[in-house]
């Protein structure tokens, strides 16, 4: 018994021994991947992000933008920010994959063979960072997705760093741009949901987010001879078959995620008041294409729209009377991209740079250009005198012709995240509506609110920046709009 007891207290002994030297060993499963394949984190972050964004864009982008109404379940619609419903909270879907692509960075930083990878997570990196300040304004940029070198309350940067600074949105594409053009290894781009590995396209890509970074801070920046440089070389998104989308597909698993939910779900979704009277006046047959007829009747074409922002409480709606979002975006999603940035978008950019002055062109010929391509990616036939003689001519009858050129750019960008409000905010075209039961005191929000995870998680930061926007008030307006 003695012999017994001893063994067994040497047993443990050699066992608590081999746990503490050979832990690591002994719990590492050899079958089992330590570090994902750039291809695909490559391939996770711009599927996750265009398909996440898309449905945010639906269900949150375009009641802030006055693109639908939501007629129950509709705090956010009546602007109550904070309480997320459907969706509305693109914190955790930008932060997530700016943690995946930045795995690629550090993969790439340790691995010279991976170098192809750099550019294009590079110009993801300032693509992502950019769509989450122009949301939220000041955010963790610089401190962030450091937690695994214990850096765990990042501080919040200066929006105008975070755009301007020697390592932001700018300077980071200019970076991914040298990074394409100094590669010089053989190993192709896979995971390449946009431009199948053409590193050319990727260049246009950046080019085109330049152009866009830079009208984005024209009243507070002199960008003219940036701007004029781009456009000189033309080497940015010129047709649309450049675009940076990627298709969405019929059936399951990769179809838009609004052909999952119910119908009744679904059919909350209604043309908002804001896109019939701008539909109306110009007479816009993409309107078949976004919305079914008025009482959902397809042998009659006429379309109904109701006012943001009603009290579901008191207020009796029928769906019946109004216009249910489009078949593109429930039974014939294949017909729909996840969008990033088109030739159409960068053409009304541009016109709206000559426009302004900001850059020597032909403001009418460009934004011509980008109706051509917005009716060509919407599947539409651009009427014969949509562009001649209607409230659409160029400056016709004293038409103001930046809020021409936005509202365009505003229609086309429906279901495009938060692009549409972000660009109202910035220029206030097209004219916005008061809803009809704000719960913020009938002011149009321009910021999204910071979420409530980052006061418990980061509080002092967090303190900082909410003190910096009057309370996380989502009427404080980020630097490029003030």
């Amino acid at each position: 018994m003695k012999f017994l007891k001893y063994s067994v207290l040497l047993g443990l002994v050699i066992g608590s021994f081999a746990c503490t030297t050979d832990f690591e060993t002994i719990n590492t499963n050899p079958n089992a991947p330590i570090a994902v394949q750039p291809s695909l984190l490559l391939r996770q972050v711009i599927y996750d992000y265009g398909d996440e964004m898309a449905y945010e864009g639906f269900v949150a982008g375009n009641l802030l933008g006055q693109y639908f109404t939501a007629i129950d379940f509709n705090l956010f619609d009546r602007h109550s920010l904070m309480e997320p419903q459907f969706g509305g909270n693109p914190w955790p879907v930008i932060y997530t994959n700016l943690r995946d692509n930045e795995l690629i960075l550090d993969q790439v930083k340790t691995n010279t063979a991976l170098a192809v990878y750099e550019g294009p997570a590079l110009i993801m990196k300032a693509y992502l960072t950019m769509a989450l300040t122009d949301i939220f304004g000041n955010v963790p940029y610089s401190e962030a997705l450091q937690g695994a070198d214990g850096q765990v309350t990042p501080a919040y940067d200066e929006q105008e760093a975070i755009y301007t600074g020697t390592d932001g949105i700018l300077a980071v594409l200019d970076q991914g741009i040298a990074a394409i053009a100094n590669y010089q290894g053989s190993i192709p781009l896979q995971g390449d949901l946009l431009f199948n590995g053409d590193l050319a396209g990727w260049t246009r890509f950046a080019n085109s987010l330049r152009i866009k970074a830079l009208v984005r801070i024209s009243d507070r920046v002199n960008v003219a001879g940036q701007l004029q440089t781009i456009y000189a070389a033309g080497n940015y998104l010129q047709t649309n078959d450049q675009n940076a989308t990627f298709d969405f597909n019929d059936g399951q698993p990769n179809n838009f995620r609004m052909a999952n939910l119910r119908a009744g779900d679904f059919n909350l979704f209604i043309m908002s008041e804001t896109m019939e009277d701008i539909l109306v006046n110009l007479n816009d047959p993409r309107r078949a294409v976004w919305f079914r007829p008025f009482g959902n009747d397809p042998t009659q074409s006429q379309y109904a729209g109701l006012l943001n922002g009603p009290d579901a409480s008191q207020t009796s709606i029928s769906v019946a009377d109004y216009s249910l979002s489009g078949t593109i975006f429930r039974e014939r999603t294949g017909d729909l991209d996840a969008n990033f940035l088109t030739a159409w978008e960068t053409h009304f950019l541009l016109a709206e740079a000559a426009e302004k002055g900001l850059l020597t062109a032909d403001a009418k010929t460009l934004y011509e250009r980008g109706v051509a391509q917005a009716f060509d990616y919407w599947q539409t036939e651009l009427p014969a005198d949509y562009l001649s003689t209607g409230p659409a001519a160029y400056g016709a009858t004293g038409a103001n012709k930046l809020e021409q050129i936005i509202t365009q750019k505003w229609l086309a960008n429906i279901v495009n995240g938060y692009e549409g409000w972000i660009e109202y905010r910035r220029t206030g075209f097209p004219a916005l509506k008061t809803i009809a039961a704000s719960l913020n005191n009938n002011l149009i929000p321009v910021r999204m609110p910071y979420p409530t995870e980052e006061a418990a998680l980061n509080p002092a930061n967090y303190n900082a920046a909410a003190t910096a926007t009057n309370g996380n008030s989502i009427n404080s307006r980020v630097w490029w709009d003030n």
